[in-house]
């Protein structure tokens, strides 16, 4: 059980390298005035969880044991962009005819999560030494 947790945490660390890298490279290439780096970290983990996962579904051409498919989608991915994972289940949810609860999940995921950096931010505001 642990061996899976180590490879998964171990493709996490691999997905953030990877992320911070693209997104600084982007940034020394398009300068830091938009968020050019995050969007397209983002974007490209969509698209790679959403390739990653048809191939190896399933239905996919490929057949790959559970716990590649964790390191890869959890791991790798999710540390490279939580994105990936939140569209992934949005998109399972419309596919399951879930229509509310993927208009569920979108809605409270961006309200939510800004909601949440607010307070933090302000939060963290008042925590500072005056």
């Amino acid at each position: 059980m642990w061996h899976s947790y180590l490879a998964v945490m171990a493709g996490g660390a691999a997905g953030v390298g990877a992320r911070m890298f693209l997104s600084n490279w982007i940034a020394n290439q398009f300068g830091s005035s938009f968020p050019w780096g995050t969007l397209i970290v983002n974007v490209s983990g969509c698209v790679i969880i959403g390739i990653f996962t048809g191939l190896t579904g399933p239905d996919g051409a490929f057949m790959t044991s559970p716990l590649v498919r964790q390191v890869v989608a959890i791991g790798v991915l999710g540390g490279f962009t939580t994105y990936s994972s939140f569209s992934l289940q949005t998109i399972s949810l419309l596919a399951d005819g879930e229509l509310l609860y993927a208009a569920g999940n979108i809605a409270l995921t961006l309200l939510l999560c800004l909601a949440g950096t607010w307070g933090g931010l302000a939060v963290g505001q008042l925590l500072q030494p005056r």
